[in-house]
């Protein structure tokens, strides 16, 4: 098999990879582990950033996306048993978008799928070899069978667990990470949401988090210890838990949890995020606490810049833009993860903070909601920062 750009994994950087250098006449396959079923029906976060979905939009993959999104003008604070709305529409005249990634994914299959696009699911034993050369080839078995992909560059797209950033000789990374000491409980419930909007609360119990799907389906998040065990957390000590981090500041309706998790809180990344013609794009390269909702907006970030690199190669030879590749893609990645880590310490209740640590909180979140300025930097990073040209 003979491609121009082998694509490992079928996340939202992978499809959104294939689909934007097929815009741009470059073929491309995909190798993914899991079925369509599975990777379409993994219910995933789904805060999209004001770029991204008029990306989405223009690049022809967002229609159902505008009919069944919510739109987000703002969202809210909530601490001292107080809401606070922050209105990014009126700060910088943007918003944000509530879609979740799997319907991200299924537009994006079913718009490869009719385009012509090759997406091999159930694939196994993938490894990667020559990404040094000018010929790098992917080895793997699908349905059984053997298989090897030659290509001109390799998309490693297939997450923090995949095959393509362990593949990199040692030494060559250099890894950052941290580990949080809490970690969050969250459900799916067929109920109405809080609130129109989000609301991120700041508890002497620990942080909550009220979100949604739907105007009929809310996704609900509680800080926990990092080793939870999810059995610990009965239906009706989560719903108890809710309405008290709620503090009274909103009706919380209870509904049928369809869905209950563990979430686990880490920074990483890694540098550079290319090695000869492998390129790391998104949660193989890096990942961040979901309390900033940046990790498919990174995703999606990380492959404009690698398809704009790609074609600029393929159509004049141009290496420039490759060769750069990691150095762009950073500038971005750790703008991100400053928001998350910031988003994340002035909500949670850390282990190791004292009476004063809990003040300087309070202290934070009142400036921020009372302060324009504060909350335009706060409105500028939630709805993303501009993409380099």
């Amino acid at each position: 098999m003979r491609t121009r750009v082998g694509i490992i994994g079928a996340g939202p950087a992978g499809l959104m990879l294939s689909h934007l250098l097929h815009l741009e006449g470059i073929d491309s396959i995909i190798l993914e582990s899991r079925s369509r079923a599975y990777i379409e029906g993994r219910i995933r976060a789904g805060l999209i950033e004001h770029w991204a979905r008029d990306l989405l939009i223009e690049t022809g993959v967002g229609e159902r996306m505008q009919r069944e999104s919510l739109f987000h003008h703002g969202l809210h604070f909530c601490f001292d048993g107080e809401l606070h709305h922050i209105d990014f529409q009126k700060l910088i005249g943007k918003g944000v978008t509530v879609y979740g990634q799997q319907e991200v994914i299924k537009d994006l299959v079913a718009r490869r799928l009719a385009d012509g696009g090759q997406i091999l699911f159930d694939v196994s034993d993938v490894a990667v070899h020559d990404v040094l050369g000018a010929s790098p080839r992917i080895t793997f078995s699908h349905h059984g069978a053997p298989q090897e992909l030659t290509c001109d560059f390799i998309g490693g797209c297939d997450g923090f667990h995949g095959i393509c950033r362990p593949s990199i000789p040692a030494g060559v990374l250099t890894f950052y990470d941290r580990e949080y000491p809490f970690g969050w409980v969250g459900i799916l419930s067929e109920s109405p949401p809080a609130d129109d909007e989000l609301i991120y609360s700041h508890h002497e119990r620990g942080f909550a988090l009220y979100t949604m799907r739907s105007p009929s389906l809310a996704r609900l998040y509680l800080q926990c210890a990092p080793d939870e065990d999810i059995d610990n957390w009965p239906e009706r000590r989560i719903w108890d838990e809710l309405h008290a981090r709620l503090a009274g500041t909103r009706t919380l309706k209870e509904g049928k949890i369809v869905d209950k998790l563990l979430t686990a809180m880490r920074s990483f990344v890694v540098e550079p995020m290319q090695y000869g013609r492998l390129f790391l794009a998104g949660d193989s390269a890096h990942i961040q606490p979901p309390t900033g909702a940046k990790g498919m907006n990174l995703a999606l970030a990380d492959v404009m810049v690698l398809a704009r690199a790609i074609t600029a190669h393929v159509r004049t030879g141009r290496n420039d833009l490759l060769e750069r590749y990691s150095q762009t893609c950073l500038r971005r990645v750790w703008k991100a993860q400053r928001f998350s880590w910031w988003m994340t310490q002035i909500f949670h209740l850390h282990p190791a903070d004292n009476a004063f640590d809990r003040k300087r909180q309070l202290a934070e979140l009142a400036y921020v909601v009372s302060s324009e300025a504060a909350s335009i930097s706060l409105a500028e990073n939630y709805v993303g920062l501009p993409v380099e040209a």
